[in-house]
């Protein structure tokens, strides 16, 4: 028998090409086209190993958008335990979410609406946005479970939320934006401090 919608929808969520939209807010603004792409090092944002699919140029249109990127955890080549019917079969499902860095929280939306695996749900993500004191902005979204609010200090690798499947997603994941002012910024991710969050897993007795 041929698949339906859903199941369709669900066997391309195996992947992470189509996760993640953050639909135009009443303030988002359309990303200009930088002269030259920065990039910037981030801590990790989960202290598993994490798959991203990024955004090219141009294939996004607002900032946080514009060169972000859709991060999942895949195990053996799979981004869920089973058939992907439901989000807790997701290896990503409430994971912990870790601060870019050290910085302030400059805007919080909660939303605990939680999508079902290969259904769009409605904007606006729950999200949190980040501000650097040289200007960098950081916005983590698909969360829940936000433990931080706007003005509190964050350190990088501070635990702030838990990945969730809200708002324009069809999937649990965690999407990461960048900006610099009117600029979208290009992501990376530090790999020493992927390298210490590993290492101290390694060292903790088992659960």
């Amino acid at each position: 028998m041929p698949p339906t919608a859903r199941e369709s929808l669900l066997a391309v969520c195996a992947g992470v090409a189509c996760l993640t939209l953050m639909a135009p807010s009443g303030n988002a603004q359309p990303a200009k086209r930088p002269p030259a792409i920065e990039a910037v090092v981030i801590h990790p944002v989960m202290g598993r190993p994490f798959t991203c699919r990024e955004h090219f140029e141009g294939e996004l249109e607002y900032l946080f958008d514009a060169l972000g990127t859709d991060c999942v955890i895949s195990v053996s080549g799979r981004t869920y335990r089973t058939d992907g019917r439901t989000n807790e079969d997701y290896h990503v499902w409430a994971q912990a979410v870790l601060a870019p860095f050290d910085g302030t929280v400059a805007q919080v939306t909660v939303n605990s609406v939680v999508n079902e695996p290969g259904v769009m749900g409605k904007s606006p993500a729950g999200f949190i946005v980040f501000r650097r004191d040289d200007g960098l902005e950081v916005m983590y979204a698909h969360i829940d479970s936000i433990v931080v609010g706007v003005g509190d200090s964050v350190t990088a690798g501070q635990p702030v939320a838990l990945v969730s499947n809200n708002g324009m997603s069809r999937g649990p994941h965690v999407h990461v934006g960048a900006k610099r002012g009117e600029w979208p910024v290009q992501i990376r991710w530090d790999q020493r401090a992927m390298g210490e969050l590993l290492r101290e897993r390694t060292r903790r007795p088992p659960e």
